[in-house]
């Protein structure tokens, strides 16, 4: 089967790449509408899985963000655009249900920590972070706005985010000559498949690069 992009409209083709594209991470982002108060109800939490590490040198993320249905940038984007931060989580498997439940769209404002259980999520003081972190995730990084592009017709924005600070719950990690491995099986990254579908990992295994 060969498909003409050209003869597919923008839906069709999301659709064909999200369910090809796979699996995808998702950045579980976290930021401030209120640059002054770090409390829940000033906190908007949203998954995007248009994500991926760009850099290293400077230690740079990606997420791409879309519009509202009605037309409105996300408060992802307004959020950071005001308070220049972000902190990005990677979410467990078995947090599918409370990640999707975050997706909803809420008026601007309006925090999805609110709406949640408290016993699901939780915030924690990110130490040496501006931002709090989520206390239920074994990985969170502490980003600053490094610079937004727009691309497209609708458009899309893609956000540049420079990694400042990262936290790995020390169960995730063995250590072995002052070098840090995470234990991707242990981490249980939840990964984003096509539709409404999403799946967990395999157990790793190795292969060594050639020299």
């Amino acid at each position: 089967m060969i498909i003409d992009f050209s003869q597919y409209s923008a839906n069709q083709r999301y659709h064909l790449m999200t369910q090809t594209v796979i699996p995808r991470p998702i950045a579980w982002a976290l930021t401030q509408s209120n640059e002054e108060n770090c409390q829940p109800e000033n906190l908007n939490l949203a998954p995007f899985s248009y994500f991926c590490a760009v850099s290293s040198e400077p230690a740079l993320l990606m997420i791409s963000v879309g519009k509202k249905p009605n037309g409105d940038f996300k408060d992802t984007l307004v959020n950071v655009l005001k308070n220049k931060k972000m902190v990005i989580h990677i979410a467990n498997a078995s947090q599918a249900d409370v990640v999707t439940q975050t997706a909803a769209t809420l008026a601007h404002k309006e925090s999805e920590l609110n709406e949640i259980d408290d016993k699901q999520l939780t915030t924690v003081p990110f130490e040496g972070f501006a931002l709090p972190r989520l206390a239920q995730c074994d990985i969170a990084y502490g980003c600053e706005l490094y610079e937004t592009k727009e691309i497209g017709n609708a458009p899309q924005t893609l956000i540049f985010l420079e990694v400042k600070k990262l936290y790995i719950n020390p169960k995730v990690t063995q250590v072995n000559e002052q070098r840090i491995k995470v234990l991707a099986d242990q981490v249980k990254p939840l990964a984003r498949l096509g539709a409404s579908e999403y799946s967990g990992i395999t157990l790793p295994f190795t292969k060594q690069r050639p020299e």
